[in-house]
């Protein structure tokens, strides 16, 4: 599948190539795969390479790279993509406390999606999800695409305080919360897992490219 990315300068010192996402993840694959060619090849001058959902920042240092130089240079890398430059990425198990006070959201969920608790909690643990990406805030991750049958619209009202370790789910995703922090997502449950610690290196627990199976503990269904 051939995706059209957009380039953009963003600021002295940065490249922003955009796409748009099908709800698939290969706008997400295709980002992190040119993270990892620039990452074990870079171009004199290369920084960092930072990939989304559905984009990728490179940034550069301006004294020794130019914006237009690097734009040729990444046109060169999509035009012939390097496929095995993406080692496989690791399987982070994740246990979490379903429904009851850890998952207040789980019951109406379910419901709103046509299914059961069950149903719904044997859906979110049937397999590996991907971690597309670390945003919104430190080491919190945007994890999927999860199956059609779990997509749901964020809540029409977010929460000013969700619990830190609250899993979720909303728009074809899953998320875990780092700390305690506001937020518009159906809340399914709890793990005790912390996911940021900025006292250790790296200190966010997952990474793009990781892969999160999420397991069924003392379910409260």
């Amino acid at each position: 599948m051939t995706i059209s990315w957009t380039f953009a300068p963003l600021g002295d010192a940065a490249l922003l190539l955009e796409t748009a996402e099908d709800g698939t993840g290969n706008a997400t694959c295709a980002a992190l795969n040119l993270a990892a060619t620039l990452e074990a090849a870079p171009p004199p001058g290369f920084v960092a390479a930072v990939p989304a959902i559905a984009s990728l920042l490179v940034v550069f240092d301006p004294l020794q790279l130019a914006h237009a130089v690097l734009a040729a240079h990444l046109r060169g890398l999509l035009a012939n993509p390097v496929t095995t430059a993406t080692a496989p990425g690791r399987v982070v198990p994740i246990a979490v406390r379903y429904g009851g006070a850890d998952g207040p959201d789980l019951t109406a969920a379910a419901a709103a999606l046509g299914l059961s608790p069950t149903e719904l909690v044997t859906l979110h643990t049937a397999e590996p999800y991907r971690v597309m990406m670390i945003g919104f805030a430190p080491g919190y991750p945007y994890i999927g695409p999860l199956p059609q049958q779990l997509h749901l619209p964020r809540r029409a009202t977010p929460r000013a305080a969700v619990p830190a370790g609250s899993v979720a789910i909303a728009a074809g995703l899953t998320g875990i919360y780092p700390t305690k922090l506001p937020g518009g997502w159906h809340l399914i449950g709890r793990t005790d897992v912390r996911l940021f610690d900025p006292t250790v290196e790296p200190p966010s627990l997952l990474t793009p490219g990781d892969y999160v199976q999420f397991v069924a503990e003392g379910s409260e269904n």
